[in-house]
């Protein structure tokens, strides 16, 4: 670890994307501390499907969802929702989400998307490496199941995309992904195995490195709301929070689905929806361990073997923040699991958890310095990507805070795009 001070740097956020860009400043000899709303256990770090995804590079805004949205939208059940709301930065949001919606946009940033998260896998590879950083890395693939021939069609197409963009990727027969899970009935047509993918237990994940970060020096200031910034010319001098002011030479906005809030507080447009998700935990039984991390793809529902369990997690559902469980959203979830697993018998969970996917409309995440400030720099909205992303979220901002060159091309993620 580099023992030189180059500076102070206030992280706003403490998610995987603001514990991930600590963990690099720090290393990289920067002076560090968290200002997190909340109590740092709640975030969407914590309850999320704990998926790396290389294999996810389309962005959301592709071709086809939005016809499909449209069908889905009447239907509260289904996997992808956008509460009605007379809410104008939804309506902004949705229009420029349509703009992008096109083959063209997807195959523009496909690569940009695939590095960055490749980037990601090593890194998380790194890591694991660690003494004390057991978070259950299992990069043994996520397997793709599809019940009906046209989603075979569509991501059989998909699958030969990834292959010219360089990733492992294997389409398998019903008989062959039969045989990934031998201890699994499966009722699917098929399947494909995005060997480039792997998984974590994100509780893990996010207490190992928060134990580290606190062990270095890094300062914890939580129940600490940004309420407000005073600049100095092209600089941010202060921060103002419910807890007084804080002072730093950089500043980092990570702030999940909380990114508008902030950023509308810095003058700058960051156009983003909070895409609710909802996950629960199931006790397997002996037999029914599952091997690989899979997709439902029809249901759209992410199935995670994790710390002896398996996490289920789903639905995309656009609108303005609230509390509410909706449990018509989540019954989708428990209805569509023994369509694929037939012996897996869930019960409407008592236990479900919530969070927000920052979502920006064009599917891209926030990544870079603002021109608009000298000392600030946004990393963020990586919608179903998040977790995935954190390492390479943090390498990268480390290096754009040292002047040096990011090791993935992030001129498409440049957070001004919208301004």
């Amino acid at each position: 670890m580099s023992t030189h001070n180059k500076g102070k740097v206030a992280i706003i956020g403490a998610g995987i994307a603001g514990l991930s860009t600590a963990y690099y400043l720090l290393k990289d000899g920067w002076e560090v501390q968290i200002l997190e709303k909340g109590d740092g256990q709640d975030n969407c770090s914590y309850g999320n499907a704990g998926m790396i995804v290389p294999s996810h590079f389309t962005p959301l805004a592709a071709p086809g969802i939005v016809a499909q949205g449209l069908k889905w939208m009447l239907n509260s059940k289904s996997p992808f929702y956008v509460r009605p709301s007379l809410n104008f930065s939804l309506i902004d949001w949705g229009l420029k989400f349509l703009k992008h919606a096109n083959e063209k946009h997807v195959n523009r940033n496909a690569a940009a998307i695939r590095d960055l998260n490749l980037a990601s896998s090593r890194s998380y590879d790194e890591l694991a490496q660690q003494e004390g950083f057991d978070f259950e890395l299992r990069q043994n693939g996520i397997m793709m199941l599809y019940k009906s021939s046209h989603v075979a069609h569509e991501e059989i197409e998909l699958a030969e995309k990834a292959q010219n963009l360089g990733l492992d990727v294997e389409v398998f027969d019903q008989a062959g992904i039969q045989a990934l899970e031998p201890n699994l009935r499966m009722d699917t047509i098929g399947g494909i195995l995005y060997k480039c993918d792997g998984i974590l237990y994100p509780p893990k994940l996010m207490k190992i490195l928060t134990d580290y970060l606190l062990a270095h020096g890094v300062k914890f200031n939580y129940q600490t709301a940004v309420s407000g910034f005073k600049f100095s010319g092209k600089k941010v001098s202060e921060i103002i929070t419910s807890k007084g002011a804080f002072h730093a030479d950089e500043i980092v906005v990570t702030g999940g689905a909380s990114l508008p809030a902030l950023a509308s507080k810095l003058q700058l447009k960051l156009p983003l929806m909070p895409g609710k998700g909802y996950s629960f935990m199931h006790n397997t039984t002996g037999n029914n361990q599952m091997v690989h991390a899979a997709l439902l793809l029809e249901a759209r529902v992410a199935v995670t073997p994790m710390n002896n369990q398996i996490r289920f997690s789903g639905t995309m559902e656009l609108g303005p923040a609230n509390d509410k469980i909706y449990s018509n959203r989540v019954k989708g979830i428990v209805e569509s699991i023994p369509k694929y697993f037939p012996d897996l018998q869930v019960d409407y969970p008592k236990d479900i958890w919530f969070g927000y996917r920052p979502c920006s409309p064009d599917g891209l995440p926030y990544l870079g310095r603002t021109s608009r400030y000298s000392n600030v720099s946004i990393a963020g909205a990586g919608g179903m990507m998040g977790l995935s992303l954190g390492p390479a979220y943090g390498k990268a901002i480390t290096a754009l805070l040292s002047n040096k060159a990011t090791e993935t091309d992030i001129t498409g993620f440049n957070p001004d795009r919208f301004q």
